[in-house]
């Protein structure tokens, strides 16, 4: 073993800097040496700090010798160098290189103390007016509060970029909060999980066999089995995911560990912490939440249907007016098409579903010419952004995302419309309604008047949603919902191989790549050799979709993924060097992740506070290397990250189909490849053909397609809503 060391010098140069798990590689001065590259797995680093460094000399296979650092004891610089690089290093929000320098010039190496003690003293400089002042003052406090907070942290074992955010949720607050109940940070702070959580637990003494950890796994692999779109899970499965998750194995602690497993799960659902169901002689658990939203999405459906008309339409008239065109600005529609509007007007909940051209959008724009000849307000909403942008451009009329339409109160953290607050609406209609996830489905409902309509349209055989539930199938597996299926697939729709392939799919029938009197819109390239894709997506970004009129940022790659060498993480890389190769820009690094503006990103969860979604894709507008932010423009609104949040943030030039949903782009390239076997399913192929509106390329092996054809079988996701809509099954 190599002999531990200390080392004193000043930080020349950060070199990588990884926020999410604290690694770094940076450049030390030291007193009597050349400079020495250092690493190690340490708290926020800046430039310009005088540090101290316990370690040992290690050998990089790659890089050479380097100093292997286990600690790092930091202090303020005194120098004027020193001062200038430390303030320049984006440690203090509102001051960047400029200000570093004014603020250094002016006040000398007092320049600290003056923030500290005297902050109104920074008007002196030029260029620093109340707003900079304001933020300079309010950043140098958290900063300080966070470095008392980082010290107790990193004796926990919680790296820089996690301590950041838990300083963010609790503030002042951040050491009783991790001291009363360490394991509360897997649900509460984004990208902690549950193995960190415990480690930390256990640092701060919480026993291994306690109850309090038991209580915690328990709850954990509930919510992770939810992460994963079940809404329950087997009584049996859970016991066993718990006992691998705290790693309960020594077989002298067997007993014991069982008794304690069974306490904790007693205790839970004593306290009303966990719902117990038994079904077909069978017991699931999950948490309260999850259980009542099922119940109230069932409950709301049944009122809604017990609750008489309140429509003041025509009926007499309604024959005629849905068979026939009235003018030139109403649509005619086929029989199929007329039973689904005919089943919307007479049903206070109706199902429309049907795969591509079979006139779902036609028949919306005749039942909004309806709704509009007999006055009656209606609205419409779909999931996401482009999908309501979509159906506004499709129908003419004007649609929201379901989030904008319920309105997020933050005051409460919670939507201004509910059941005590009501929609002002006579029809709902709903888009892309197999994307609903059950706590959407069930805030939706919630909001709805008795007296109203809704209509749920979507492509049944598309993905379940990326949430949690399954709530359009299970709505048309009950039976207690009207549904409509629309099955003609119209002449024009036949004329174009993207729809001709995407029902050819749907059959499990391999896709073509010519059709007489067809439009040349789908591409299958045959490939066995997934190194050769970059190549591929090479010739297709610089050239092959332009001379079809298609924009770069009008094209998308979807595959199954995220990881191995056709995943997303790789694939981003490649297209972000083809599409937006630009060394010269503003560009922020985070976690391993070069950001610059123009690219495309993609949210990864729901945020409230920003009014940002899972799946949100937008272009980065704007970079401030000073304050270290980032600016997104969500369909025209703008969106700014902290360097600490964009790992909320990733490059969307290739998505994964399951994230594609609800999306719609000019053109879409789809790489399926025998890597890709666990998740090659038939409805993952069919959801990506769907997702192109002008021209699709297929690449692969045809092993690999002909896998996800063959394989028809979606794993099903344990829910009970069709059970809430038909019996009286209850929780124990």
């Amino acid at each position: 073993m190599n002999e531990e060391l200390e080392l004193i010098g000043t930080i020349e140069r950060i070199m990588f800097q990884a926020t999410d798990t604290g690694f770094a590689v940076f450049q030390v001065q030291l007193a009597t040496h050349q400079p020495i590259v250092a690493r190690g797995y340490l708290h926020a680093l800046h430039t310009g700090e005088q540090v101290t460094l316990k370690g040992a000399w290690v050998t990089h296979p790659k890089f050479g010798r380097q100093f292997e650092a286990k600690s790092c004891v930091a202090v303020a610089p005194t120098t004027i160098i020193g001062l200038k690089k430390y303030l320049a290093s984006g440690l203090i929000k509102g001051i960047g290189p400029v200000y570093a320098d004014r603020l250094v010039d002016h006040f000398g190496d007092k320049v600290l103390e003056i923030i500290a003690n005297e902050p109104a003293r920074l008007r002196e400089v030029s260029g620093i007016g109340e707003g900079r002042l304001q933020t300079i003052i309010t950043a140098w406090q958290d900063q300080k509060e966070l470095s008392q907070i980082m010290v107790f942290l990193q004796d926990k074992g919680i790296s820089s970029a996690y301590a950041i955010k838990i300083y963010k949720k609790y503030g002042q607050n951040s050491i009783t909060a991790v001291q009363e109940n360490p394991y509360r940070l897997a649900t509460d702070i984004w990208g902690i999980g549950f193995k960190i959580a415990d480690q930390i637990a256990q640092n701060i003494g919480i026993a291994r066999d306690s109850i309090k950890r038991f209580s915690a796994g328990i709850i954990h692999v509930i919510t992770t089995v939810v992460g994963n779109g079940h809404l329950y899970v087997h009584l049996d499965e859970l016991k066993e995911l718990t006992r691998t998750l705290l790693d309960l194995t020594d077989p002298d602690q067997q007993e014991m560990r069982e008794k304690r497993l069974s306490q904790a799960l007693h205790e839970l659902y004593e306290q009303r912490e966990v719902i117990l169901i038994t079904y077909d002689q069978e017991h699931y658990i999950t948490l309260p939440t999850y259980y009542y939203a099922e119940q109230s999405i069932a409950t709301k459906i049944k009122e809604l249907q017990a609750y008489p008309h309140k429509q003041s339409i025509n009926f007499d008239l309604l024959d005629a007016r849905v068979r026939f065109a009235q003018h030139e600005h109403d649509v005619s529609l086929n029989e199929e098409q007329q039973v689904g509007v005919v089943t919307c007007l007479k049903n206070k909940v109706t199902v429309i579903t049907g795969g591509p051209g079979t006139g779902k959008t036609t028949l919306i724009k005749k039942l909004l010419y309806l709704l509009d000849a007999e006055h009656i307000p209606y609205k419409i909403a779909a999931p996401t952004g482009r999908a309501a942008k979509r159906i506004t451009e499709n129908t003419g009329q004007a649609a929201v995302t379901i989030h904008r339409l319920l309105s997020f109160d933050f005051a409460t953290y919670s939507f201004t419309h509910n059941e005590k607050n009501s929609l002002q609406v006579g029809f709902l209609i709903i888009d892309e309604a197999s994307m609903l996830d059950v706590f959407l489905a069930n805030a939706l409902l919630k909001a709805l008047p008795l007296s109203a309509h809704i209509v749920f349209i979507g492509d049944i055989d598309q993905l379940p949603s990326v949430g949690a539930g399954n709530f359009l199938n299970d709505l048309i597996a009950s039976g207690s919902v009207p549904t409509i299926r629309l099955k003609h697939i119209f002449r024009q729709a036949q004329d174009s191989l993207i729809i001709v392939n995407a029902h050819r799919v749907n059959n499990g029938e391999f896709p073509i790549s010519s059709l007489p009197d067809a439009k040349p819109d789908f591409i299958f390239i045959k490939e066995e050799d997934p190194a050769r894709v970059p190549e591929h997506l090479m010739r297709i970004f610089n050239g092959g979709i332009q001379r079809r009129g298609i924009k770069q940022d009008n094209a998308l790659v979807l595959v199954p993924m995220n990881r191995g060498a056709i995943g997303t993480q790789l694939l981003n890389q490649t297209l972000q060097q083809i599409i937006n190769p630009g060394t010269g820009m503003d560009m922020l690094v985070h976690g391993g992740t070069t950001f610059k503006v123009g690219d495309r990103v993609m949210q990864l969860r729901n945020n409230y506070d920003k009014l940002v979604f899972n799946g949100d894709i937008g272009p980065i507008i704007a970079i401030d290397v000073q304050d270290k932010t980032v600016t997104v423009s969500y369909f025209g609104r703008y969106v700014v990250y902290e360097s600490s949040e964009c790992d909320e943030l990733v490059l969307a030039y290739a998505v994964t189909i399951h994230k594609s949903q609800g999306s719609e782009y000019e053109a879409v390239v789809i790489p399926i490849f025998m890597q890709h076997f666990v998740l090659l399913q038939r409805n993952l192929l069919y959801t990506a053909i769907t997702r192109a509106k002008k021209f699709c390329i297929l690449i692969g092996q045809p092993k690999a397609i002909g896998m996800a054809l063959g394989n028809n079988t979606s794993t099903e996701r344990i829910t009970f809503l069709q059970q809430y809509l038909t019996t009286n099954l209850v929780c124990r």
